[in-house]
């Protein structure tokens, strides 16, 4: 019986870590166990999931299995994303121009700045009373 190749990858963005396999297939793409559009109700969520794949047209070819953990569901798509553009880089070393001029390459380290003693927030300052 023939192993079939699985394509092992993380993608990260905020708080969330997404944890990719790709392997040949129909198309189908699983996350945390329930199927794209179920995960993600929103079609600007589920087009961002897929964006690697159709930039690169590769879209029924493989089948993702996707395991997701922290973050909100915008933080999770974008790691997604990540993830799925890295694991495409081991089955075609030469997709690497593509997908890194969109940018898909590069993990975003924009994170939640941390909240200041003496202050509301991160950079919000409880109100100045002169008198």
């Amino acid at each position: 019986m023939a192993e079939t190749t699985r394509y092992y990858q993380t993608g990260k963005r905020k708080s969330a870590i997404a944890r990719v396999w790709l392997m040949p297939g129909s198309g189908n793409v699983t996350i945390n166990r329930k199927p794209l559009a179920q995960y993600f109700p929103l079609e600007t969520q589920q087009s961002t999931v897929q964006e690697p794949l159709n930039l690169t047209d590769t879209l029924g070819q493989f089948d993702a299995l996707i395991t997701v953990r922290g973050g909100g569901v915008s933080g999770q798509a974008g790691a997604i994303r990540h993830g799925i553009s890295k694991a495409l880089l081991l089955v075609h070393p030469d997709l690497r121009s593509t997908l890194k001029q969109q940018g898909f390459l590069t993990r975003d380290s924009r994170i939640k700045e941390r909240k200041k003693y003496g202050q509301k927030k991160a950079r919000k300052r409880f109100q100045y009373s002169k008198r």
